[in-house]
């Protein structure tokens, strides 16, 4: 069992990697036979669940080592056991629904493929007990939802919200990971579990603030929170089954998840409270306020979800005991409801042709299971008796008023968005399922009674979970107890029950619900209003605004780059030679303390003296030289004189690599030497005048750095390591060669890896070039 759920979380991404070979072999049943693994894991957390003894903050721990610091540790408890129950569940029924929906889209094999991949970095990011692999699982989540979300790349739209969604996402990601390399080097660990123990916090810490900081831009750009919430409706152009697997409990949740994650080392301050109340608060309001402005389900849904989440962000703000115990029953209630009433778009969508509410009517008739399903979720999203909603909403109005300094505020804003849901709830059932409008009757392309079973086993299931779980809320005492103990809140017992009864809380949730109802029936005039609001805040449109930024960042380094990369090859020689001497020269006057030794001419061999003299002589000649081929033939005489001197001072390897490269180069100029154009002056006598004087400043600075460095004394010249350990450890004779393959082995693998890319975009090149050919010659034939 130890070792189980490592495995589960590897079958997940080897399921995902087979997709393609499972496709070919089993077709449109490839998303029934995918729901078999989600299925497994949570048999599995559900039989954790039963054996999960109370307050226990860790049942299972399991790890997989691979680099220092960087091991694959998982571990279940009540707060990560929470989450991989909703994970692999609503997954199971999204593939489930998938299987259908996704029956005539191309690529199906794609979509499954980025799917499950979603599906095991999600369950491998709640599970991980390391906070680099959460970080490694959560990049994952962002790179796999960006392909989902852009699935239907051909339409501009995807594109523009998938890569808007990427980079907002990974601007998260990577101030995630600034976070968690500060958190390892404070403390001296990445593992979860040692955090916890040690009972480490890092409020006192004078980086707390900064790290503290990395970790809410990174939770609130994942989790869709102000003033980065517009990337989600954008996203609503992905396919339904993304919408209602990624928007509903997974990848806008993994935010909330890491903020109840990290609680324990960094909640508890006043930035922590503060941030995430005034945060969370705004787009809870917002979402909620402008989800009546809407027309199409999808982006209803995409709102409202908004608003969601701004609630649990506010919740994990307020850091008490009640809000925390109400953003994890919250978290519960929003992923069923919202699961299924994405499901229900798109069943909506297949059967009709639309998503707009206003053109649709009397589908009650047509539709009754879709229309009972749709009554229970909207029921449960609205906070209304016997959903679990209810108690999702009654748990939230007591965990706000138990806030005596910011009651006045927070609890008026939360009462404003629960009213606009109960009249987004209603609104919605009614102009879906109810009102009859003077068109005619809305001809349905499938009805349900030939919809297969898994299409509509989705909404079914969470809608009845969403039921048994409001009548029978004693079932989540256990998994939400542990959670609270996980994160060093719970003191005593807790004790969930639908009916608390009639108190303060009660009144305040009947007053929400005839609110909302007024504003139902006032829809029209609160539609209109509403949707002015939207068009005067389109004039500050977040989105355009972001594509606008983008675009002004793309211009201001294309001019950049423009000005660095002029494409003129003496230029870039020219840039690099004088830094070269701005080093060098920072180099000699660094290093002051130097011993000299008295200095001694050393005996010199004629032909040593010879040879440098025929190579300068040599250089000379090729920079006057107004042939190629002579200028060509003296660089090669320059070439094979250092040879020379290699082979004289011993280095043979050298002596031979240098014969070798000059030879084929001299060939290689002398063949293309006839392809060029002929040789001409171009430059003026200042510009060679300058480019001599840069030349003799480089060689000037390399030859004292040279001298200089030979009179260095280093107390362990690297060199000795290398000649100590060349045979004993790398169990080579030639240290040359066991530098190059052992002790540098990185960089002659990456030299090796950008000869394979040079060497394969060459061939493409001639094959391309090949293809080109062989078209000509059959066009003229």
């Amino acid at each position: 069992m130890d070792n189980l759920l490592s495995l589960l979380i590897a079958l997940i991404f080897l399921a995902g990697f087979a997709t393609p070979l499972i496709h070919k072999l089993v077709g449109k049943k490839t998303g029934l036979l995918l729901a078999i693994v989600p299925l497994t894991l949570f048999i599995v957390l559900v039989l954790e669940l039963l054996q999960l003894p109370p307050r226990e903050s860790a049942l299972l721990q399991t790890s997989v080592s691979l680099l220092p610091g960087m091991d694959f540790a998982f571990r279940i408890d009540g707060l990560s056991l929470i989450f991989g129950l909703l994970i692999s569940g609503i997954g199971t029924l999204v593939l489930l629904y998938a299987a259908f929906y996704m029956a005539k889209y191309e690529r199906q094999a794609h979509f499954f493929t980025y799917l499950t991949l979603f599906m095991g970095a999600m369950i491998g990011l709640v599970f991980s007990d390391n906070l680099m692999v959460l970080f490694i699982f959560w990049e994952i989540t962002s790179v796999a939802s960006f392909f989902l979300i852009g699935f239907d790349h051909h339409v501009d739209k995807s594109r523009q919200a998938a890569l808007q969604a990427l980079l907002i996402t990974g601007f998260g990601g990577l101030c995630l990971l600034f976070a968690v390399i500060l958190t390892g080097n404070i403390t001296g660990t990445y593992v979860i579990s040692e955090l916890l123990e040690q009972s480490i916090h890092l409020g006192n810490h004078p980086q707390y603030y900064l790290i503290l900081s990395l970790v809410i831009l990174g939770a609130i750009t994942k989790s869709a929170q102000f003033p980065f919430h517009f990337w989600l409706p954008g996203a609503m152009q992905a396919p339904t089954p993304v919408s209602a697997y990624l928007h509903s409990a997974t990848m806008v949740n993994a935010g909330v998840f890491l903020l109840m994650r990290i609680y324990p080392i960094m909640g508890g301050t006043m930035p922590w409270k503060y941030g995430l109340m005034i945060t969370g608060g705004i787009t809870m309001f917002l979402g909620a306020f402008f989800s009546m402005g809407q027309r199409d389900f999808k982006r209803i849904l995409a709102f409202t979800t908004i608003s969601a989440l701004g609630t649990m962000i506010l919740l994990i703000g307020i850091d008490t005991t009640s809000s925390l115990k109400a953003a994890l029953v919250f978290f519960i209630v929003h992923g069923l409801y919202k699961g299924g009433l994405f499901m229900i778009a798109g069943i909506i969508d297949k059967t009709t042709g639309t998503r707009d509410i206003y053109d649709l009517h009397g589908l009650g008739r047509q539709l009754p299971l879709t229309a009972v399903v749709t009554l229970l979720a909207l029921v449960s999203m609205a906070g209304l008796p016997p959903m679990l909603g209810f108690l999702g909403k009654e748990l939230i109005y007591e965990a706000k008023m138990q806030l005596p300094d910011v009651a006045w505020l927070v609890l008026p804003l939360s009462v404003g968005a629960n009213i606009m849901m109960v009249a987004i709830s209603i609104t919605v059932y009614y102009e879906l399922f109810f009102r009859r409008k003077n068109k005619a009757v809305i001809t349905l392309k499938y009805r349900e009674r030939e919809l297969p079973f898994y299409f509509l086993a989705g909404p079914v299931l969470l809608a009845a979970a969403g039921l048994l779980l409001g009548i029978s809320p004693t079932f989540l005492e256990l998994p939400v107890g542990n959670g609270l103990f996980f994160m060093g809140t719970l003191t005593e017992s807790i004790h969930l029950s639908l009916w608390h009864g009639f108190n303060e809380v009660l009144l305040l949730s009947i007053f929400t619900v005839l609110s909302g109802i007024s504003v139902f029936i006032l829809r029209a005039p609160i539609t209109r209003f509403i949707q002015k609001m939207v068009r005067w805040f389109d004039q500050w449109h977040l989105p355009t605004l972001f594509a606008q930024l983008i675009n002004k960042y793309l211009t201001a380094a294309a001019k950049n780059t423009n000005l660095l990369q002029h494409g003129y090859h003496r230029f870039y020689l020219l840039t690099f030679f004088l830094a070269v001497i701005a080093l060098m020269g920072l180099q000699i006057f660094r290093i002051t303390e130097i011993d000299l030794p008295e200095l001694a001419a050393s005996p010199i061999k004629i032909h040593v003296a010879l040879l440098l003299l025929i190579s300068a002589g040599a250089v000379i000649y090729a920079v006057f030289s107004s042939s190629r081929l002579s200028a060509i033939l003296a660089m090669g005489v320059v070439g094979y004189g250092i040879a020379l001197l290699y082979l004289y001072y011993g280095a043979i390897d050298l002596a031979i690599t240098q014969f070798l490269s000059e030879t084929v180069l001299m060939v290689l100029f002398v063949m293309v030497i006839y392809y060029l154009p002929s040789f001409a002056v171009l430059s003026s006598r200042k510009s060679r005048l300058r480019d001599g004087l840069i030349s003799l400043g480089v060689g000037t600075f390399i030859t004292l750095v040279v001298l200089k460095a030979k009179f260095l004394n280093l107390q362990t010249p690297i060199s000795e390591y290398f000649a100590a350990t060349a045979y004993t450890e790398a169990h080579g004779r030639n240290i040359v060669n066991v530098i190059l393959v052992d002790f540098r082995a990185l960089d002659t693998m990456g030299e090796v890896t950008v000869l394979i890319l040079a060497a394969a975009g060459v061939y493409s090149l001639f094959r391309f070039q090949i293809k080109t050919l062989k078209k000509k010659k059959q066009n003229k034939a």
